[in-house]
Formats: structure tokens, sequence, C-alpha cells
């Protein structure tokens, strides 16, 4: 143990004559490790938020999207063989697309549709695990030209959708698609009955208030697209190589083409989220900042307590560079030391919510019941640094002023 090490242990240890001197001490320890507890616990909640934000998107919508510019593609089983080569692919799957309104006697709403094969589309989303009531499988019921046949396709909507129209499980609706027949009398609407036969609720609200899914070939004849799809649906092994990934399948395509990742089509909401957590770590920093001035007000009225201790050890050979060191030490350890505590109260926080989940939330707001908790390492190490630096750079005046004592001075008058 070095000798600057070994007198800031004593005078943070040892008693003071000074009480008070002591209780900022602890204030400052204490303001530190409040610090960087609620930086990790605050933190740790909007990661949460964000994964299980990530994790609904990404149970509706797929990681890449692949479509053709002039429109919908008709040899996408050669496309759909390509893409699957590509490395990083899980699968690929097609769809349908198109905006319709829905109407169900008891209410009517406008609606995107989706055309999907429930097999291979359940390889690329995981819609099945949002499924509420029924089955996707009811998708697979084959479609009929004549309206008055007893068994009519499913259809598969949102829960907010279901709740707009009115509508259960096994109960009926028409959609009716602009994209109508021509007759003498004109562009006339085509409008077919469908049986509903499952409701999800992914706790997007956006998702369950606007998605309706049909079967691949009901989609088909529904919409006049002969063996046509929209696009393609790819799920990647690393959903944070999407981009790259999607970039190689652009390659593979053509110029024709256009790709999206998950990524650039949540573009926005994403970007919001993180610069809310920056703006949250900025605010939060606040708390570790006002710990820092304690522990310059400390420090300084250490120095002035020390006064004599400080001469005596200038007079016996001390350097200016020794005295600096043992104020140095000492502000770090109280910042170590809050940082310590911090960290271990925010872990333990955090592990309570996670496990005993005692703050409620209002479900019809948040589309959760509890807090959503998820600490990483990454911001751990970010919060301990900062709150070090902070208390290391609180050190530097009240060392500065100890180092610049006269003992001559200081030992005139004892």
């Amino acid at each position: 143990m070095s000798f600057e090490l070994f007198v800031s242990l004593r005078y943070l240890l040892a008693r003071r004559r000074q009480t008070f001197i002591s209780l900022i001490t602890f204030i400052s320890i204490a303001g530190v490790a409040v610090g960087v507890m609620a930086l990790i616990v605050v933190l740790a909640v909007m990661n949460g938020f964000q994964e299980d934000l990530r994790s609904r998107i990404l149970g509706i919508t797929s990681h890449v999207v692949a479509g053709r510019f002039d429109g919908s593609i008709a040899d996408y089983r050669e496309l759909i063989d390509e893409i699957e080569k590509e490395p990083g692919v899980v699968a690929a799957a097609p769809y349908i697309y198109s905006q319709v309104m829905i109407n169900s006697g008891r209410g009517v709403s406008g609606a995107l549709l989706r055309g999907i094969n429930p097999e291979s589309a359940s390889r690329v989303i995981d819609i099945r695990k949002d499924m509420k009531m029924g089955s996707l499988d009811g998708l697979n019921r084959p479609a009929s030209e004549s309206d008055s046949s007893i068994e009519y396709p499913g259809i598969v909507v949102g829960a907010e959708l279901a709740t707009t129209l009115g509508v259960g499980l096994d109960d009926w609706v028409t959609l009716i698609s602009p994209t109508g027949r021509l007759t003498p009398m004109g562009q006339v609407p085509k409008s077919k009955p469908f049986q509903v036969v499952g409701i999800f609720q992914s706790g997007m609200f956006e998702y369950d208030n606007t998605l309706a899914y049909i079967g691949m070939g009901t989609a088909q004849q529904f919409l006049g697209m002969p063996d046509e799809v929209s696009g393609i649906e790819v799920k990647v092994e690393d959903i944070y190589d999407a981009r790259a990934i999607g970039e190689r399948i652009l390659g593979r395509l053509g110029p024709s083409f256009w790709v999206r990742d998950w990524m650039q089509m949540n573009r926005n909401l994403f970007s919001a989220l993180k610069l809310e957590k920056v703006v949250m770590f900025i605010i939060l920093t606040l708390i570790v900042l006002v710990a820092a001035f304690n522990i310059v007000g400390s420090l300084i009225m250490m120095v002035m307590e020390k006064t004599r201790d400080i001469a005596i050890l200038k007079a016996m050979g001390a350097t200016t560079a020794a005295i600096r060191k043992i104020f140095v030490f000492e502000g770090l350890m109280i910042g170590i030391s809050g940082t310590v505590l911090g960290v271990m109260g925010g872990f333990g926080l955090c592990s309570l919510l996670a496990r005993y989940q005692f703050i409620e939330l209002p479900r019809d707001v948040y589309n959760l019941s509890t807090l959503p908790v998820r600490m990483q390492a990454f911001d751990v190490v970010v919060i301990c640094f900062s709150a070090i630096v902070i208390s290391l750079i609180a050190t530097l005046y009240p060392s500065r002023q100890a180092a610049k004592l006269d003992p001559a001075e200081a030992l005139r008058y004892e």
C-alpha cells in the first residue's frame, strides 16, 4: 500500500474532531449511491420497454421485406429459393398486401389486408403466439367463387378491429375491395363474405386496429392476382444484421426490387426511444453531480481541518504531488464506495421488480401489467465509469488547494 493511499484511508475512516465533516462525507457517498441506483433502474426499465416493443413489432412484421417497384411478383417461388441461399437467412415467405373496407353489419372500418400461407408465414413471423382466440389454420379453408356457398373462407382480425366491428369468433364480415371489377355500369367494388376464424392481440394498437389476415389463395382470387404476390418476407438469424443481409438480398434480386429491414420500417419509433433514453441518462446524472458538490465541500473542509497535518507532512518531506494524491484518493474512495453501493442497490431493486412485479401499469394504456426490466452490462459499465469520473473531477480543486499549502504559514502559530 502506498503512503498516499494509507494516509487517505486514515483520514476517511478515523474519527474526527469535526463530526459535521464526517456527516457530509456519508451524505456524499449516499448521494452517489442514489444517483447510480436511479440510473441503473430507469435505464433497465427503458431497455425493458424497448425490448418488449421490439418483440411485439417483430411478432407481426418480418425482419426484412422485399418487393418490386413496378407492382406484384409473379416468379416469387424462384426468388424465395434464391433468397434462402443467402447466409444468415432463416426462412422466406410470400405475402399479399392491400387496403380494404370491412363491414360487419354492426360497424365499418378500413383495414390493411394481408394474404399469407399460415405454414410458411409462421416460419417468418410469430403471429401464432399472439392468437387470442381461434387459429391461423382456419385460413386454409378453401375459397369459393360463389357467395352462396355454405362454407366461406376464413379471416383473422386484430382484437381492436374486432371490437370496432362488433364481431367475435365465427361471426361474419364482408370485405370490400376498391379495386373492383369492370361492368357495363362502370367500375364496381368487389365484395365477399368471410367468417372470423381467429382474433389476435399483439399489444400494438396500430396493428390490432388495422390488420386482417386471409389465406394466400383466397387473397389472390379476391384481389384478382393470379399466382402473384405483393412481396416476400424474410427472417434472419441476427436481427441486428438485417440491414447488411437486406443489402445482399437486393444484390441478388436486382435493381427492379426494393428491400427494407425492420429498423428502417420503424426508424422514427426506435429513434424516439433512443433519444428518450439518452435524455433520461443526462437528467439523472445530475443526481451524481449534486453528490459531487458534496464531495468538493467535504474535501475542502477536511483540508481546513487537516491544515496542521498537511504542514507537518510537507515539513517531513512529502511532495506537493503526494499531498494532492492523498485527497484525490479520498475523493475517489467516496465515489467508488457510492458507486458500489448504488450498483448493489440497482441490481437488488431490478431483481425485485422482475421477480415480484409489485408496480402495476394500466393495461389499456401500456398493454403491459407490470414494468419490464432488462439490465444491460454496457449501461452499467457506462454508469459506473461516469460516476467515478465525476467524483475524480470533484477532487481536483480541493487537492490542488491542499498541495499549495505553505507549511511555514500553517505552523507559525502552533
